[in-house]
């Protein structure tokens, strides 16, 4: 067995994607997830993807410096003591103010802002808004989430964003919360039912609206979200002949690269409308000005109100469902799919086939007498 070296910090990966810093002393193992004992305000499990990991290594150099100047874990100990405990709206509102700065989609973030406006009126009905983290148990937050969740899939969002806005920083802090003791009632899974004839459709919409067309067309056929990563879409993240499709994790929902091929009948329209534009070029705006965060939203609104083919319930987000029922029935690889729709892991990629009017067993696969 090598010999364990003291006060040599180094960055550990956890399961769950978070970073800490370790190291050894006096043959015992110290690990941080911030820089609160050596008073530098660095959280990296704040952050996300490649910034999360870019801050631990910063983290991992500050205690190297900390331990260099004559720092040492008893310190810590000292320190903790003299250092009052935050309060936990006080954490609620620093993390907050963290994840407003991130790259998240903007419907994610007013989600979080909502949830965050909740709880603050929840703990001042409570008379909680001094509360400090070391004060807090479970049953506060399960009190908070089953009073302001006026329906299950509601309690489910909530339980989700509440545990983004404290959790880590709380642990951080020593506080361990079991947030697995907050039970959440079925919800009755909805049937994203498929558009059935999309060739028809999509003319349709092409007669009333040539960006919603090609946003639509996209949806379906590179199984893109519309609302934020076709809307970005410019002419420099195709290649030469827009066979290819590549964007770089900070533009995608999951944070991963994606590069797709783009099926001709795709490639056929962007080349006509696009080839002759600056690689800048929004392809909505035809400039390199976005459109705002709604453009879509409110284009298909308007389609909606004079459409005779739209079916009940039907959104730009049907193209995308009809077009993953496709893929799968075509290749019935869970993986493929995955790949294909961006999905951070194959267990996304269930739960949603599980949502989808997609076929997955044959009839042979079924009892006979």
């Amino acid at each position: 067995m090598k010999p364990k070296t003291d006060l040599f910090p180094k960055v550990a990966k956890l399961s769950n994607g978070k970073f800490q810093v370790y190291f050894w002393y006096n043959g015992k193992r110290c690990r941080y997830a911030n820089g609160n004992p050596i008073e530098q305000e660095i959280s990296p499990n704040l952050f996300e993807g490649i910034e999360r990991e870019r801050k631990a290594h910063l983290l991992c150099s500050a205690y190297t410096l900390a331990i260099d100047k004559g720092w040492r874990p008893e310190i810590d100990a000292a320190i903790v003591q003299k250092r009052s405990p935050s309060r936990l709206i006080k954490v609620a509102d620093d993390v907050l103010k963290h994840k407003r700065q991130l790259n998240y989609s903007e419907s994610y973030k007013k989600d979080l802002i909502r949830t965050h406006r909740l709880f603050a009126d929840y703990l001042k009905e409570q008379r909680l808004e001094s509360i400090l983290v070391t004060e807090v148990n479970i049953d506060i937050i399960k009190a908070f989430v089953y009073d302001k969740s006026p329906s299950a899939a509601s309690m489910k969002n909530l339980k989700r964003n509440i545990s983004s806005l404290i959790r880590d920083e709380l642990e951080s802090q020593g506080v361990i919360l079991n947030f697995k003791r907050i039970k959440l009632p079925r919800t009755t899974q909805e049937l994203h039912k498929p558009i059935k004839d999309v060739e028809a459709l999509l003319k349709d919409i092409a007669a009333f609206n040539d960006n919603l067309y090609l946003c639509a067309l996209m949806t379906f056929s590179l199984l893109l979200r519309p609302h934020r990563e076709i809307r970005c879409l410019r002419v420099g993240d195709f290649n030469s002949d827009f066979s290819l499709l590549s964007l770089s994790g900070a533009r995608v929902k999951s944070k991963k690269n994606r590069v797709l091929p783009v099926p001709r009948f795709v490639q056929y329209e962007l080349i006509e409308r696009f080839s002759q534009l600056d690689a800048e070029a929004n392809l909505f705006s035809r400039g390199k000005r976005l459109f705002h965060n709604d453009y879509f939203k409110n284009r298909w609104a308007d389609y909606k109100k004079q459409s005779q083919l739209l079916q009940p319930n039907q959104t730009l987000y049907s193209f995308r469902h009809t077009g993953a029922i496709k893929v799968f029935e075509k290749t019935g690889s869970l993986l493929k799919l995955q790949q294909v729709m961006g999905h951070s892991d194959m267990k996304v990629s269930l739960t949603y086939l599980r949502g989808l009017e997609a076929k997955q067993l044959d009839v042979e696969d079924m009892p006979e007498l």
